[in-house]
């Protein structure tokens, strides 16, 4: 239970969120700490809750890419006010490498965990976003740490997230996966060799702490999907600009369309990037969730801006055709429709 009125600063927070209010932010979570807050609810329950609702202004239509940013930089501010209390709690564990693997650039999930481990006597690294599998090495070989930790909230970030464990597993340690690119169960976190799975910042400090001292190399992923998936990979800018040519949204944001809070350049762009990344997620990890759960997400950025719900429809369609050439992407985009 925590040791404020949680509301009250889930208000509080939000409000300094939309007023773009670093001060108020700062001050509000320093004020939670002063008073005896466990600094990892603070981490939870006001920022990682305030950051959740900044990301559904945007879903929704209601906030630029822009604006966004700018209440993320808050977030990340207030984040840091807690890493400093975090830091006099004497280092009493090991060491963890927490990152995000290449492509993922939002590292602020990334840096919530570390801190909440740090709060609970980890000694902890973090790297930030989008590191290559190269310099994890590195970094593996400086640092010998006792665990790693990779975050992923994007599709298109699972591939780098398999190489971050094979670079950490080859070593002999162990990884703990996280983040929505996972999804909802460890499925996905499984499939890619991870150690362990966690949902959340209070489900890490609970399973960094099982994990076990040495693990063997991760598993080889199936050699027929590992292939296609490096070919989509390759082939993305050609699938992307056959999806932009043949998705009438597309082709209606070209040629004008009513104004929205973000621009829908972008947003058809975010559409198409996340619909063939769920194909490649679905391949790598054998489960097929991905492509119906973008669907969804889909629908609602739609619905948020008045398009045509059949647009997603007309989306699905497209992509099935355009992934003819890609036997097991064709299969995975029919048994989905």
């Amino acid at each position: 239970m925590s040791a404020f009125d949680t509301a009250d600063a889930v208000a509080r927070f939000g409000r300094a969120l939309v007023s773009v209010d670093t001060t108020a932010a700062t001050g509000l979570v320093g004020e939670l700490l002063e008073h005896g807050a466990d600094p990892v609810v603070v981490l939870v329950e006001v920022i990682a809750a305030g950051q959740r609702a900044v990301g559904m202004h945007w879903q929704r239509g209601e906030w630029t890419v822009a604006r966004e940013h700018a209440a993320t930089g808050v977030s990340a501010a207030a984040v840091e006010v807690v890493a400093g209390y975090a830091r006099r709690v004497p280092v009493s564990r090991g060491r963890v490498v927490v990152a995000c693997a290449e492509r993922e650039w939002h590292a602020l999930p990334a840096s919530l965990v570390g801190h909440a481990l740090r709060a609970h006597g980890w000694e902890v690294t973090l790297l930030g976003a989008s590191t290559p599998a190269a310099r994890l090495s590195q970094y593996l070989h400086d640092l010998g740490p006792d665990a790693t930790a990779v975050s992923c909230s994007v599709l298109g970030a699972l591939p780098a997230s398999r190489r971050f464990v094979e670079a950490t597993t080859a070593a002999g340690i162990p990884v703990l996966a996280g983040g929505s690119g996972f999804g909802q169960d460890d499925r996905r976190a499984l499939a890619i060799g991870a150690t362990a799975w966690a949902p959340g910042a209070y489900a890490a400090v609970e399973a960094i702490a099982a994990l076990p001292p040495v693990v063997p190399a991760a598993p080889p992923l199936p050699a027929a999907a590992v292939a296609e998936q490096a070919q989509l990979e390759r082939a993305h800018p050609r699938l992307l600009a056959g999806l932009r040519a043949g998705w009438s949204f597309a082709a209606s944001v070209l040629t004008g369309s009513p104004a929205v809070a973000d621009s829908l350049e972008s947003v058809v762009k975010d559409v198409l990037d996340q619909s063939l990344h769920a194909v490649w997620a679905a391949l790598l990890t054998g489960d097929p969730r991905p492509i119906p759960e973008t669907a969804a997400w889909v629908a609602e950025l739609l619905a948020a801006r008045g398009a045509d719900p059949r647009l997603v429809d007309e989306l699905g369609e497209l992509l099935t055709s355009v992934l003819v050439d890609f036997p097991l992407s064709h299969a995975l985009m029919t048994e989905a429709r």
